[in-house]
């Protein structure tokens, strides 16, 4: 078998992307805690980002199950792109100004080295100004 050859019946490598497993199981806690928490739906998007970027952020958010409540978090390490984008109904719990607040942690956490933390961080930010719901 060569490098990146997948036997038949395997699984798909979860490490493919950024994230180790601890990393992931540390995210898939965070966003589970925010969306108990707070009653809105939190989801978290890792990848290339087309330009415009935020039109493209806006464009996932609209595929979400519930884009009214949902806040995503759109991070684009390659382009060092972040977006934040909340539903209507998730936008009266976390104001712009609170979104820029867990953007600048997360940026903070991004610039030494660490994505996952970021992540996990601005999820706890915005779950904590959403507070319950």
């Amino acid at each position: 078998m060569t490098v990146g050859e997948k036997q038949a019946g395997t699984p798909p490598e979860v490490l493919d992307g950024p994230f180790s497993t601890r990393q992931l199981l540390r995210i898939d806690e965070a966003l589970r805690l925010a969306d108990q928490g707070t009653g809105l739906v939190f989801s978290v998007f890792v990848g290339g980002l087309d330009e415009p970027v935020r039109e493209h952020a806006e464009r996932l958010h609209r595929q979400l199950a519930e884009p009214d409540r949902s806040v995503l978090i759109a991070v684009s390490p390659n382009q060092r792109q972040l977006e934040i984008v909340t539903g209507r109904h998730a936008r009266k719990r976390i104001p712009d100004t609170y979104a820029r607040l867990a953007a600048l942690s997360m940026v903070a956490a991004f610039g030494g080295g660490d994505l996952a933390g970021g992540v996990i961080i601005g999820l706890d930010q915005l779950a904590s100004h959403a507070g319950k719901g």
